[in-house]
């Protein structure tokens, strides 16, 4: 029996830390926790500073470069976060599979990545371009152009296969 991950529904306890040492679940915990503070109050500024301190400590854990003002659909699993680096303002939809290595951004407008998007170990998705839902990128693609959804794509510049 296949299970269909949704594109547009969070499923949230893909985030949820597992174990004590599990770098990127936590990486993305202190993400949420610093964009959910209220930082016009003064207990809401003293959390948003810890939570600063904690992403910074996670990013250097991990090896990522993911920024605190990310837009991140929830469900987001990065098993491996060593090397990742994403755009301050790309968009990411929920449940995305994002592994090692990747980087997502460019010149102009930042990628948008929709729902449920298995992006593979070392991919680039450059420009101002948007991955439809259910889309896989092959490892080491290098994407420029649009990717249709359901589609997967590989090589260097990333293709239909």
């Amino acid at each position: 029996m296949v299970v269909e991950i949704s594109s547009e529904i969070a499923d949230w306890e893909r985030e949820k830390p597992q174990k004590f040492w599990d770098p990127s679940r936590k990486l993305l915990r202190s993400i949420r926790k610093y964009q959910g503070v209220n930082k016009n109050t003064i207990l809401g500024k003293l959390l948003s500073k810890y939570w600063v301190l904690i992403h910074r400590f996670w990013s250097v854990v991990t090896g990522a470069e993911i920024d605190l003002s990310c837009q991140i659909g929830g469900g987001l699993l990065i098993p491996h976060p060593n090397g990742i680096v994403i755009h301050p303002k790309a968009v990411i939809g929920v449940n995305c599979l994002i592994f090692q290595q990747v980087t997502i951004g460019g010149g102009g407008k930042p990628p948008i990545i929709n729902g449920h998007t298995d992006i593979g170990a070392g991919a680039k998705i450059l420009g101002s371009i948007k991955i439809g839902a259910h889309a896989k990128i092959g490892a080491n693609a290098v994407v420029v152009k649009n990717v249709e959804t359901g589609t997967t794509v590989v090589g260097i510049p990333a293709k239909v296969i």
